[in-house]
């Protein structure tokens, strides 16, 4: 999904996730707005946030990966 890649659901907020936090499938991990619409992002398998690769406020592409999960 291409759009705008935010940590926590409104500023000031606590983040969705933390790196070496658990997270199970399902889990929220971010938000990305497209459009004036925002979209939860949840996590596709579970296991412990080993890196966050992109930045809050940062343009994000179809594709590119977000987290490190393992």
């Amino acid at each position: 999904m291409v759009g705008t890649f935010y940590r926590a659901p409104a500023p000031g907020s606590k983040n969705f996730a933390e790196v070496g936090q658990s997270v199970n499938a399902g889990d929220t991990l971010c938000i990305i707005e497209a459009m004036k619409l925002l979209n939860e992002i949840e996590a596709d398998q579970g296991g412990v946030i080993k890196a966050i690769l992109v930045e809050n406020g940062q343009p994000v592409e179809y594709g590119e990966p977000l987290f490190v999960i393992a």
